[in-house]
């Protein structure tokens, strides 16, 4: 058998399958095996909407027909635009920000007992505050300018970031940092080639609550003081009895946390495709 050959051969292990990486068409029918089902409970929620306004079961003031969204939708989509950048410039600067504090409080905490054993209760007494009782205070302190907003967009991002790092932190295999240690690697480089890499599929778990969260955060901003964002818009709509408009702020402000959410996710496919759960191949044991 020539030396090619030899390479070619795949290696059998007793009691294990291993499977080939699935063909574009696969990953397509596997992509529409996992999506068809909340399409369809998304598309059977529209249809219930429908048949309610179609209906009359509920005053046109209360629940407005999907038809009357979408004319607003498409007739006022600069206005409905403008305001949206504003609540998404908002979001994202405040999540940027609880990730880099979070993950940088997140590290102190692990790697000093004094400081999580004097930070934890604080940060648990801040998260269980309800950030609307507190919103006007931050409007008072910072004004009516995007301070607030942010803020307030930390606030509700930071808990997510701060918990899911320590956890993954302090989920490092204690062998591997006994190993690490025998080997003469400096703390730093057992943070880098060790923690850092072990901590990111909780950190991501977390990320994904956190910037839907953030959302939240300026939007509960813009409800207490705002001339702009999409809270200001769902407001003027509120008092002004414009449920079309209403529902069409609501609308856009799920689809802003939803593509954000998703594009956390593809980031969490980029940077771990070693992770379990981001494998498209893998190994079956038979036994």
């Amino acid at each position: 058998m020539s030396q090619s050959a030899i390479k070619a051969a795949p290696v059998k292990v007793a009691g294990v399958d291993r499977r080939e990486r699935p063909s574009p068409g696969e990953r397509a029918s596997r992509l529409l095996e996992q999506s068809w089902r909340p399409v369809a409970l998304l598309l059977a929620c529209f249809a219930v909407w429908w048949v309610i306004a179609a209906a009359e079961l509920v005053e046109p003031y209360l629940v407005p027909s999907p038809g009357a969204t979408l004319d607003v939708l498409t007739g006022k989509a600069d206005y409905i635009w403008q305001h949206s950048w504003v609540t998404t410039y908002e979001t994202l600067l405040g999540f940027l920000i609880a990730v880099v504090v979070g993950v940088f409080a997140a590290v102190i905490m692990v790697y000093s007992a004094t400081v999580e054993k004097t930070l934890y209760p604080i940060l648990l007494f801040a998260q269980v505050v309800p950030k609307i009782a507190i919103a006007p205070l931050f409007v008072v302190w910072l004004g009516f300018g995007i301070a607030p907003k942010i803020l307030i967009a930390v606030l509700i991002a930071f808990f997510p970031v701060v918990i899911s790092m320590v956890t993954g932190l302090k989920a490092v295999d204690p062998e591997m940092l006994q190993l690490s240690s025998t080997m003469g690697a400096s703390p730093w480089q057992t943070f880098v080639k060790i923690r850092m890499p072990a901590s990111l599929p909780h950190l991501f778990s977390g990320l994904k609550v956190a910037v839907t969260l953030a959302v939240t955060g300026a939007v509960v901003g813009e409800f207490v003081g705002a001339n702009e964002g999409l809270g200001y818009v769902i407001l003027q709509a509120n008092g002004n009895l414009d449920t079309p408009m209403l529902f069409a702020g609501l609308l856009v402000m799920s689809l802003i946390g939803v593509v954000l959410f998703v594009l956390v996710e593809i980031a969490e496919k980029l940077l771990l495709p070693w992770h379990a759960s981001r494998r498209e191949t893998g190994v079956t044991t038979t036994y």
